[in-house]
């Protein structure tokens, strides 16, 4: 079995959450890469050193510039008359062209992967991830997107893939790339952090938040998550947020701060390492996976671990 897995990059490096989406791929047999951008020679000889890749298909074209997933879909569903499965990893940008993929192949698309189990047959999480499901295609071709946290990272050194030039359609004409905001932190990234700290809705207000939350995050080096009553309640931006309909992350270490652990909380960290939970109620359901539980007020527990770390 043949399959392409779509690279995730900005045209200057590959992005980590490709590396476990190969590792998913090579379960499957052969593996080969799509990079599509623009000046993204660079990317594809990188990813050419990838383990386990084979050949590497380069689109340079300033079309997929942005990824636009009108443009891109097209290009994989084209490459796909020579390829078995089409493997993106479960990001915003992954979520956003496989399904348009799906739709152009005429194929039912099997979303956010957890394991591999056979040809066709594969598990992902239901009912807020309280379920694992085991399911099996029986189309002619696969498109599937990966959990990042589910699988290993692949190697980025030890391929020799070869790195082969194609085209497509280029650009569809039905949308266009307007502009990026771009959330810049000294921080480490939330779904590669080993470090999270996270604050829920019992923060107050966002200038507690900040308060409370960045001084213990700044001294263990820790990405900073939240809630999604947090998010919703404005104390932090919606790129914050940690849980089911924000990002997944299994980090070493995940201290929730004033977090119930709503279930659609839960499905995006209790893959995490070791959980440690504050919250001055008891009963509260992080605790039922938390490794460690502090009953304790949260506004005299952090500041008092800000000052003993």
């Amino acid at each position: 079995m043949k399959t392409l897995v779509w690279v995730e990059h900005d045209n200057a490096s590959v992005k980590d959450a490709t590396l476990a989406a190969v590792t998913a791929a090579s379960q499957l047999g052969e593996v080969h890469l799509l990079v599509a951008g623009s000046s993204c020679a660079g990317v594809a000889a990188e990813a050419a050193k990838i383990a386990g890749v084979g050949k590497v298909h380069l689109a340079d074209d300033a079309a997929y510039a942005n990824a636009l997933a009108e443009n891109v879909a097209p290009l994989v569903a084209g490459l796909m008359a020579s390829h078995d499965a089409f493997v993106a990893p479960a990001t915003t940008t992954g979520k956003n062209i496989a399904p348009r993929v799906a739709a152009l192949l005429d194929v039912m698309q099997i979303s956010d992967i957890l394991s591999v189990e056979g040809p066709k047959t594969f598990t992902r999480p239901i009912y807020a991830g309280n379920a694992i499901a085991t399911v099996e295609s029986s189309d002619a071709k696969l498109v599937i997107t990966v959990r990042g946290t589910a699988f290993a990272k692949a190697e980025t050194s030890g391929g020799s893939g070869s790195v082969e030039a194609v085209s497509g359609a280029g650009d569809a004409g039905t949308s266009s790339f307007m502009g990026s905001e771009i959330a810049k932190s000294e921080r480490p990234e939330l779904t590669s952090a080993k470090v999270i700290v996270s604050g829920g809705r019992a923060l107050k207000d966002a200038d507690t938040f900040k308060a409370t939350i960045f001084p213990l995050a700044d001294k263990l080096g820790a990405a900073v998550g939240a809630s999604r009553a947090a998010v919703d309640a404005g104390y932090v931006p919606n790129d914050f947020q940690v849980g089911q309909t924000g990002k997944i992350v299994a980090p070493e270490v995940y201290i929730a701060v004033g977090i119930s652990g709503a279930i659609q909380h839960l499905a995006g960290m209790k893959d995490s390492k070791t959980i440690i939970a504050i919250n001055k109620d008891e009963d509260a359901p992080i605790f039922q996976v938390a490794d460690i539980g502090l009953v304790a007020d949260l506004f005299n527990a952090v500041p008092e671990l800000v000052a003993k770390s």
